[in-house]
C-alpha cells in the first residue's frame, strides 16, 4: 500500500489555508500593535513587558498549530484535529485577556485626554484608544476562522473515518486501546506548548536574571522537554520502566501548580499586575492538561504487552486504493482495469 499524499484533498487544503490566513492576520494585528505602543514607551520596564510577552506567545502558539495541523493530517489523527479546535477557543480566550491586560499595562491616569498624557490616558486622542480596534481584532478573527476550522473538520472527519480500520483492523478493543493512545500523544504535544507558555510570560514578564527562580526556570525547560520525548516513546515502543519513571515524574510536576497561589499572595503580587489573567489562565489549562495526561498515560500502560505496538509503530494510515497485487502482470492488469473501471469476468474458487 502507499501512503496517503498530504493536502490531496479540498477540506485538507482549506483547513491548512484557514489556520494560515488567521495566522497572518492576528500576528499583523499584534506586531503594529508592539511597533505603535514601542514608539512611545520603554519596553524594558515591567510594567509593559505584556505587549512583547504577548507577541511571542502569539508567535509561538501560530506556529504551533499550523505544525500540529500538518501533523493531524498526515497521521489523519481526527482527535489531534478536535485538540486543535479546543486549542483555538484557548487562543481566543487569551486574545481577549490580553485587550484587559494592556489597558492596565497602559492606562493609569484614568479616562484623561490624550492631550494631558498621552500614554498614560485612557480617553480619546491617546495611545490606548489608538491601539484598541487592533487588540479587538485578534479574538474577532480567530473566532471567525473557529467556525471555519469546525466546518472542514467535519469533512475531515467522514474522510478520515476508515484510518484507524487500516491501522488496527475491525477489533473494537483494539480500536479503542488505539484511541487512548492518540489522546496520549495529543495531550503530551499541547503539554509541550502550554508549559512553554508559562515560563515564557515567567521569564519574560516577571523574574528577575539574578534570581534563583529564573535559574531553576531555565533549568526546567530541556528537563521537561526531555520528559515529554521519552513518554512519548515509552507509550509508543511499550517500554514499562520509562514509562513507569515518565508518570511518576508527572505526578511530581503536579506540584508545579503553587506558582498559582504566588500570584495573588501580598508578598508578590505587584510583580504579577500586568500579566496575573494570562498566567493563570495558562497554569490552570497546564494543570489539568498534566492531570489528564497522568491520567490517559495509566490507561495506555494498562494496555502495553496487548498486541497494539505494531499499530503504534507503524500508524501511518494508507490509501485502500493503492494496494499492489505483487510482481504478477496478470494481478496488475486486473488492478489497472479495476481503476479504470472495466467489467472484470466471473471468477470461480477452487479451495
Amino acid at each position: 500500500m502507499a501512503v496517503e499524499p498530504l493536502l490531496a484533498t479540498r477540506a485538507q487544503r482549506a483547513f491548512i489555508i484557514t489556520i494560515t490566513l488567521q495566522a497572518i492576520v492576528v500576528l499583523v494585528m499584534v506586531g503594529i500593535t508592539f511597533r505603535m505602543v514601542d514608539v512611545h514607551v520603554q519596553m524594558r520596564s515591567a510594567r509593559y513587558k505584556t505587549l512583547p510577552c504577548y507577541l511571542a506567545l502569539f508567535a509561538l502558539a501560530e506556529i504551533f498549530e499550523l505544525f500540529m495541523a500538518f501533523d493531524a493530517l498526515r497521521l489523519r489523527n481526527i482527535i489531534q484535529l478536535i485538540g486543535i479546535l479546543i486549542f483555538h477557543v484557548a487562543l481566543m480566550v487569551f486574545a481577549a485577556l490580553q485587550v484587559h491586560q494592556t489597558r492596565a499595562a497602559l492606562v493609569t491616569a484614568g479616562d484623561c485626554l490624550g492631550s494631558e498624557n498621552f500614554v498614560n490616558c485612557g480617553g480619546p486622542g491617546t495611545l490606548w484608544r489608538q491601539i484598541e480596534p487592533f487588540l479587538i481584532v485578534a479574538p474577532c478573527v480567530i473566532a471567525a476562522s473557529w467556525f471555519l476550522m469546525l466546518f472542514w473538520i467535519k469533512q475531515l472527519y467522514a474522510e478520515f473515518g476508515w484510518a484507524i480500520f487500516h491501522v488496527v483492523g475491525a477489533n473494537p478493543k483494539m480500536k479503542a486501546m488505539y484511541q487512548w493512545y492518540q489522546i496520549m500523544i495529543c495531550l503530551l504535544k499541547f503539554d509541550f506548548f502550554f508549559f512553554s507558555g508559562v515560563t515564557m510570560q515567567l521569564l519574560i514578564v516577571v523574574l528577575q536574571r539574578n534570581s534563583a527562580e529564573f535559574g531553576v526556570t531555565i533549568a526546567a525547560i530541556p528537563v521537561v522537554l526531555v520528559l515529554l520525548i521519552l513518554c512519548g516513546l515509552a507509550v509508543q515502543r511499550e517500554i514499562k520502566p520509562i514509562m513507569a519513571l515518565s508518570l511518576t515524574m508527572m505526578l511530581a510536576a503536579l506540584s508545579y501548580l503553587y506558582k498559582l497561589v504566588r500570584f495573588y499572595q501580598p508578598v508578590s503580587r505587584d510583580a504579577y499586575d500586568t500579566t496575573r489573567a494570562s498566567l493563570t489562565v495558562f497554569t490552570i489549562i497546564a494543570f489539568v492538561l498534566l492531570l489528564a495526561t497522568f491520567a490517559v498515560g495509566l490507561r495506555c500502560f494498562s494496555d502495553f504487552d496487548r498486541g497494539l505496538q505494531s499499530s503504534k509503530v507503524n500508524s501511518v494510515p494508507l490509501r485502500p486504493g493503492a494496494t499492489s497485487y505483487g510482481s504478477s502482470g496478470n494481478m496488475s492488469q486486473k488492478q489497472s482495469n479495476n481503476q479504470l473501471g472495466a467489467p472484470l469476468g466471473p471468477r470461480i474458487s477452487i479451495e
